[in-house]
């Protein structure tokens, strides 16, 4: 089986986690478009498996959560008139929990906005938590089960409910509502007013928008099957956790300012954990003639 040099998957995998898209990226690494997805899904893959091993016993001590908007094959108004639509297409949403001293990103999913969804990110990342955690959200109601589901009354979570108005007349087609205010509201411990904030959690969202080319709002580079959806998404949080060093964390990436790594990682290191994750070769069996007759 032919195998890509290891400068053309580095040069693949650093083109994606800096936001060029598929083809973009088949044309800058001279290679077919299908060579690229097959990347990114053992990429995808591999990533995911690792950071579920890797990120437990977190000494987080405050966590924000958001969650954040995109769709699959077309926007959920636009289904209607969508040809062989997948059963998954239309809106989807990324739930992320964020770090407010480390910046590392213990937990993600991808689904829909329903209580569902939010129970199965919520129990994913109350386990990964060494300590008792001051967390934040939004105002959204589907937390709200969630965190008691999951955390119980061991975490002092408070939500931060934003008021929108109207955006500029002008602007009204590209531009989010402005937020005109913000109520503070405990649910269940005691929370730090000081530090009911979704401020990292939501510029997160900015770097996801950035680094994700199926994230870029207005794009034509949008995700087709929500595998692949998840898979970018998996392979951006290990570029993010584990190699982009952070300013505000002294030129060190977040997953070493949580003790989960004692070294900053590269693209090659992404690759070679590809590598050990792709299923080996079983030895050939003994050679047994054909029958003639």
């Amino acid at each position: 089986m032919n195998k890509l040099p290891l400068q053309t998957r580095k040069l693949i995998i650093r083109c994606l986690v800096e936001g060029q898209s598929i083809r973009a990226t088949a044309r800058t690494a001279d290679v077919s478009k299908n060579t690229v997805v097959k990347l990114l899904i053992d990429a995808g893959k591999a990533c995911a498996a690792y950071q579920d091993r890797a990120l437990n016993h977190l000494p987080c001590r405050r966590i924000q959560v958001d969650e954040i908007w995109s769709f699959i094959y077309a926007k959920e108004k636009n289904l209607a008139r969508a040809k062989s639509a997948p059963p998954e297409a239309g809106d989807v949403w990324t739930w992320t929990a964020i770090c407010a001293d480390t910046k590392l990103v213990p937990s993600w999913r991808v689904g829909d906005r329903s209580g569902m969804t939010a129970i199965e990110f919520m129990d994913d990342l109350r386990p990964r938590l060494a300590n008792r955690v001051q967390l934040t959200s939004d105002g959204h109601k589907a937390y709200l089960e969630a965190v008691e589901g999951a955390f119980g009354g061991d975490v002092d979570y408070a939500q931060l409910v934003k008021v929108y108005g109207d955006a500029p007349e002008a602007e009204k087609r590209y531009s989010p509502p402005v937020c005109v205010g913000a109520r503070k509201r405990r649910v269940e411990g005691r929370p730090d007013p000081a530090h009911v904030s979704t401020s990292y959690a939501e510029r997160n969202n900015l770097t996801m928008r950035m680094s994700i080319r199926r994230f870029t709002r207005l794009t034509n580079a949008f995700s087709k099957k929500i595998e692949n959806h998840a898979h970018s998404v998996a392979l951006h949080f290990m570029h993010y956790n584990f190699c982009r060093q952070h300013k505000s964390l002294d030129g060190i990436s977040p997953a070493m300012a949580a003790g989960v790594t004692d070294r900053l990682w590269n693209i090659e290191d992404i690759v070679r954990l590809v590598d050990e994750a792709a299923p080996k070769p079983g030895p050939r069996g003994p050679y047994k003639k054909r029958n003639s007759n």
